[in-house]
Protein backbone atom coordinates (compact mmCIF):
# COMPACT_ATOMS: atom_id res chain seq x y z
CA UNK A 1 0.00 0.00 0.00
CA UNK A 2 1.20 3.07 -0.97
CA UNK A 3 1.69 5.92 1.73
CA UNK A 4 -1.02 8.33 0.20
CA UNK A 5 -3.18 5.33 0.34
CA UNK A 6 -2.84 4.88 3.78
CA UNK A 7 -2.65 8.54 4.64
CA UNK A 8 -6.34 8.15 3.24
CA UNK A 9 -7.39 4.95 4.11
CA UNK A 10 -6.61 6.38 8.34
CA UNK A 11 -8.50 9.85 7.26
CA UNK A 12 -11.60 8.06 6.18
CA UNK A 13 -11.04 5.58 9.20
CA UNK A 14 -11.06 8.95 11.38
CA UNK A 15 -14.07 10.20 9.34
CA UNK A 16 -15.95 7.00 10.33
CA UNK A 17 -15.59 7.57 14.15
CA UNK A 18 -17.02 11.01 13.88
CA UNK A 19 -20.10 9.89 12.42
CA UNK A 20 -20.46 6.97 15.31
CA UNK A 21 -20.74 10.07 17.45
CA UNK A 22 -24.62 10.21 17.86
CA UNK A 23 -24.88 6.01 18.55
CA UNK A 24 -22.16 6.27 20.78
CA UNK A 25 -23.10 9.69 22.74
CA UNK A 26 -27.16 8.52 22.73
CA UNK A 27 -26.39 4.99 24.00
CA UNK A 28 -24.26 6.14 27.25
CA UNK A 29 -27.23 7.04 29.73
CA UNK A 30 -24.51 8.65 32.00
CA UNK A 31 -23.08 11.27 29.57
CA UNK A 32 -27.09 12.04 28.41
CA UNK A 33 -27.89 12.79 31.66
CA UNK A 34 -24.93 14.90 32.48
CA UNK A 35 -25.76 16.86 29.11
CA UNK A 36 -29.46 17.18 30.17
CA UNK A 37 -29.36 20.68 29.66
CA UNK A 38 -27.51 21.21 26.55
CA UNK A 39 -29.42 22.43 23.59
CA UNK A 40 -27.34 23.89 20.74
CA UNK A 41 -25.81 23.31 17.57
CA UNK A 42 -22.04 23.25 17.29
CA UNK A 43 -19.20 22.56 14.75
CA UNK A 44 -16.28 19.76 15.16
CA UNK A 45 -13.77 19.73 12.40
CA UNK A 46 -11.68 17.15 11.02
CA UNK A 47 -8.95 19.27 9.09
CA UNK A 48 -10.90 20.62 6.47
CA UNK A 49 -14.14 18.29 6.94
CA UNK A 50 -16.91 19.93 9.10
CA UNK A 51 -19.34 18.39 11.29
CA UNK A 52 -22.50 20.31 12.48
CA UNK A 53 -24.27 18.72 15.49
CA UNK A 54 -27.48 19.03 17.01
CA UNK A 55 -27.41 18.68 20.45
CA UNK A 56 -31.14 17.99 22.30
CA UNK A 57 -31.65 17.19 25.98
CA UNK A 58 -28.06 16.04 25.70
CA UNK A 59 -28.18 13.28 22.96
CA UNK A 60 -27.02 14.18 19.55
CA UNK A 61 -30.27 14.64 17.32
CA UNK A 62 -28.36 15.04 14.25
CA UNK A 63 -24.90 14.79 12.75
CA UNK A 64 -24.22 16.31 9.34
CA UNK A 65 -21.04 16.48 7.21
CA UNK A 66 -19.92 18.89 4.93
CA UNK A 67 -20.42 22.50 4.55
CA UNK A 68 -23.46 23.44 4.99
CA UNK A 69 -25.06 26.57 3.58
CA UNK A 70 -25.96 28.88 6.49
CA UNK A 71 -25.89 26.33 9.19
CA UNK A 72 -26.00 27.78 12.34
CA UNK A 73 -23.80 26.78 15.45
CA UNK A 74 -22.78 28.09 18.92
CA UNK A 75 -19.33 27.39 18.44
CA UNK A 76 -16.85 25.18 16.71
CA UNK A 77 -13.97 22.97 17.63
CA UNK A 78 -11.81 22.62 14.92
CA UNK A 79 -8.56 19.78 14.61
CA UNK A 80 -6.14 18.02 12.45
CA UNK A 81 -6.28 14.43 11.73
CA UNK A 82 -2.88 13.67 14.08
CA UNK A 83 -4.77 15.57 17.07
CA UNK A 84 -8.18 13.21 16.70
CA UNK A 85 -6.29 9.91 16.04
CA UNK A 86 -3.89 11.07 18.71
CA UNK A 87 -6.92 11.96 21.35
CA UNK A 88 -8.69 8.73 20.28
CA UNK A 89 -6.10 6.80 21.55
CA UNK A 90 -7.36 4.28 24.17
CA UNK A 91 -4.76 6.54 26.83
CA UNK A 92 -3.85 9.38 24.70
CA UNK A 93 -0.42 10.74 25.56
CA UNK A 94 0.12 13.60 27.37
CA UNK A 95 -0.61 16.87 25.79
CA UNK A 96 -2.51 14.87 23.49
CA UNK A 97 -4.94 13.66 26.32
CA UNK A 98 -7.62 16.63 26.61
CA UNK A 99 -9.30 19.26 24.21
CA UNK A 100 -7.60 22.08 26.14
CA UNK A 101 -4.57 20.48 25.91
CA UNK A 102 -4.71 19.91 22.27
CA UNK A 103 -5.48 23.87 21.61
CA UNK A 104 -2.22 24.56 23.66
CA UNK A 105 0.21 22.74 21.64
CA UNK A 106 -1.69 24.38 18.59
CA UNK A 107 -3.05 20.86 16.71
CA UNK A 108 -7.02 22.51 17.84
CA UNK A 109 -8.77 25.66 17.34
CA UNK A 110 -11.79 26.68 19.58
CA UNK A 111 -13.76 29.52 18.44
CA UNK A 112 -17.43 31.38 18.57
CA UNK A 113 -19.43 31.43 21.45
CA UNK A 114 -17.44 29.87 24.05
CA UNK A 115 -19.66 30.25 27.01
CA UNK A 116 -22.46 27.06 26.57
CA UNK A 117 -18.95 24.61 26.00
CA UNK A 118 -17.37 26.13 29.19
CA UNK A 119 -20.21 25.79 31.35
CA UNK A 120 -20.73 22.15 30.08
CA UNK A 121 -16.86 21.40 29.54
CA UNK A 122 -16.74 17.56 31.15
CA UNK A 123 -19.77 16.76 29.11
CA UNK A 124 -18.38 18.16 25.51
CA UNK A 125 -15.21 16.68 26.67
CA UNK A 126 -16.50 13.23 27.35
CA UNK A 127 -18.67 13.13 23.90
CA UNK A 128 -15.44 14.09 21.88
CA UNK A 129 -13.76 12.22 23.45
CA UNK A 130 -16.22 8.27 23.09
CA UNK A 131 -14.68 7.35 20.14
CA UNK A 132 -12.09 6.13 22.81
CA UNK A 133 -14.29 2.91 23.25
CA UNK A 134 -14.10 1.96 19.50
CA UNK A 135 -10.34 2.47 19.94
CA UNK A 136 -10.62 -0.09 23.42
CA UNK A 137 -12.93 -2.52 21.35
CA UNK A 138 -10.41 -2.89 18.60
CA UNK A 139 -12.28 -0.89 15.79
Amino acid sequence: MSAAASVDDEHAQLLARFEQLPRLVNDDADLVRRGAWVDLQFQVGLDVVPYHLTVAGGRIASLDRGPILMASSRFQIQATGEAWRRFWQPVPEPGWHDLLALTKRGAARLDGDLQPLLANLQYFKDVLAAPRRLARAGH
